[in-house]
């Protein structure tokens, strides 16, 4: 028989027993019913792995909608450093595919964070290193979804462009100025592991899809890009020039159909350029002395204050004038002498330009100046622009008038003067410059926002405008300009050759070349702006550097605008230094005795008789030009 005091001590811890069970049913049941839902949160919170999936970020078009920047599906390499046992063994082998050291890997798959993204070292990689990773099924590493920018015409437009960084934001041009815009929120996928980092297949992987960001359309016309791409990359291999740059606007509503700046960049792999290089987008940063371009905004300001009548009203040049004890004198040895206020434009004359300055006045240039916009930024729709240097009212004398009236003293960008140079042939109006024609849906399309032309304001009046077409026109045919004549194509410009001041004083030999023009100068499409700066291997004339180049812009590129050539145009007037051009004649079916003597010609293939020709019949060459003939046999 067993004790009672056994007895009780069994009956005492039995109740015990039945409490304490009693007690932690209630706390399991406490726990299940009540705090369910916030204990296995935090319990997904400690299993789960976020996995980020980045957004494609909106592309840049043109205006005919080709792709100039947009976004290319990739693979990063993303780490859970709780699940990688051996992670020097790790360490290593990734090391190896991605080309980097293994302690910089080692390093951050031994942090204690959920997820590690190995960035730079394995961002964005290649397929054939996505596939090496793949093959190892590797416990703790991923590939997961990533996008990379991607620019196809490498540095076409870059500095128009920009870049973005390693994470896709926007650092310069266009992809910093929209980066809001083009930017979309990134997505995840989100996986549950268990214990030994296995995907527990009870709870299903979940995705929050990613979005797309806004296609930014620009003005920008890639045909016409192309061509002053061209043009400028030849003026970079023969002059050899510290920079050049050149701009291209329709002047009946202020779109920048073109714009380029040299020495360009990849922004495919900018980090590869000097920063001086990709952050100088030219036309819109760079403050310089005009020059003689100048003189044609300043001629309109005459014209349209009926200061002279250009064709009859007479100075005489004799090759300089004193201003405030100032020597200012005309480049040419002696004055061009007697001549017409045309002829002041044509010849390009300082001291016929000095005389401008007296009639115009200090009081009438000032409110010209500001009513065209100098001295302030025009708000184009780019990062980096400049606002110029104007004389303020209490240093503008006398002498500081006249200088500003041919360009020099004075700071403009680019931007302005072709801005200015617009309202001059357009009928006088002032548009604001910009460069992004709309804003587009990332799936449908379509145009959500469309940006209009802005009129500033009306700077001189139309008749004024007229006449300045005719004498623009007149620049081109007899004057400094000659060199951009196109037979066919009406075209009015100005050249420029200004010195440039270094720490207030001017270099000797170097000197910034220009050329501002348009076409068809009756009825303007386009204007061109083009600069070459400090070249070598010529002469330092606008009218000998970039005209000409200008000429072959237009060339290709009013062809592209459908803008016919017309039959009659104001005759050139030849000079000893212009080239002389001749026609070619049909030479197909003549044999090599029956060929003109005075023509270089190239002979290809066997034969007697000539049976193609390059370049075909009425085309005009050089004189000194080669014609290329292929002959063969001659066939009935």
């Amino acid at each position: 028989m067993i004790p009672y005091v056994i007895v009780r001590r069994i009956r005492y811890t039995f109740f015990i027993c039945i409490i304490v069970l009693a007690l932690i049913i209630c706390k399991l049941s406490y726990l299940q019913f009540f705090q369910y839902d916030f204990l296995m949160g935090r319990a997904l919170d400690l299993w789960h792995r976020e996995f980020t999936v980045s957004a494609l970020r909106g592309s840049i078009i043109d205006t005919n909608y080709e792709a100039l920047a947009y976004d290319v599906p990739s693979l990063s390499v993303v780490c859970v450093p709780n699940e990688i046992v051996d992670k020097a063994y790790v360490s290593n082998i990734l090391s190896t595919i991605l080309n980097c050291d293994a302690n910089i890997i080692l390093n951050k798959i031994s942090k204690n964070v959920s997820t590690q993204k190995l960035q730079p070292e394995g961002r964005l990689i290649s397929d054939e290193q996505a596939n090496a990773i793949n093959e190892l099924n590797l416990t703790g590493v991923y590939l997961v979804q990533d996008s990379k920018r991607y620019y196809p015409n490498k540095a076409f437009l870059s500095h128009v462009l920009g870049f973005t960084g390693i994470d896709n934001q926007g650092l310069a041009g266009l992809e910093l100025q929209y980066d809001e815009l083009l930017k979309a929120n990134s997505g995840s996928i989100q996986i549950i592991f268990d214990a030994k980092g296995k995907p527990l297949k009870k709870y299903h992987q979940s995705m929050i899809s990613p979005g797309s960001g806004m296609i930014v359309q620009l003005t920008i016309d890639k045909r016409i890009q192309d061509v002053v791409e061209r043009e400028l990359h030849q003026v970079m291999l023969r002059y050899e020039p510290k920079n050049a740059w050149a701009l291209v606007m329709d002047p009946n509503s202020g779109a920048i159909l073109a714009m380029a700046s040299k020495p360009d960049f990849d922004p495919n792999s900018y980090q590869e350029y000097d920063a001086s290089v990709y952050n100088q987008n030219l036309p819109v940063w760079k403050n310089y002395e005009p020059g003689s371009t100048f003189k044609s905004i300043v001629f309109a300001m005459a014209l349209n204050e009926n200061l002279f009548d250009m064709n009859k009203d007479k100075y005489n040049d004799r090759g300089y004038e004193i201003v405030e004890g100032a020597r200012l004198k005309s480049w040419k040895a002696g004055g061009h002498g007697l001549q017409t206020f045309l002829e002041v434009l044509q010849n390009s004359s300082n001291p016929g330009f000095v005389e401008i300055s007296r009639r115009l006045g200090k009081e009438k240039l000032v409110q010209y100046l500001k009513q065209f916009h100098f001295g302030e930024k025009l708000n184009v729709d780019l990062p980096g622009e400049a606002g110029g240097i104007l004389f303020s009212d209490e240093q503008m004398g006398d002498l500081e008038t006249a200088t500003t009236c041919f360009g020099q003293g004075i700071s403009v960008t680019s931007l302005q003067l072709v801005s200015a140079f617009c309202a001059v042939v357009n009928g006088g109006y002032m548009y604001q410059p910009y460069i992004t024609k709309a804003f587009l849906d990332p799936y449908t399309k379509d145009e959500i926002v469309k940006v209009e032309p802005q009129l500033l304001n009306q700077v001189i009046e139309e008749e004024t405008s007229f006449k300045m077409r005719y004498a623009l026109e007149h620049v081109v045919a007899l004057g400094g300009g000659r060199n951009a004549y196109l037979d066919g194509y009406r075209i009015g410009g100005k050249t420029g050759t200004a010195q440039k001041a270094v720490n207030g004083a001017y270099l000797s030999n170097e000197y910034i070349l220009s050329f501002i023009s348009a076409a068809p100068i009756d009825d303007p499409k386009v204007v061109i702006f083009m600069a070459v700066d400090a070249p070598k291997n010529d002469v330092q004339y606008g009218g000998t550097v970039v005209a000409p180049v200008v000429k072959e812009m237009y060339a290709d590129i009013l062809p592209l605008l459908n803008v016919e050539p017309v039959k009659t145009q104001v005759s050139r007037v030849y000079q000893w230094l212009d080239p002389v051009y001749i026609t070619i004649d049909n030479y197909v079916g003549k044999s090599k005795k029956d060929l003109p003597k005075n023509m270089h010609f190239v002979f290809s293939g066997e034969g007697d008789y000539v049976i193609d020709q390059l370049p075909v019949k009425g085309t005009k060459i050089e004189e000194n030009g080669e014609v290329w003939l292929y002959f063969g046999e001659k066939t009935e």
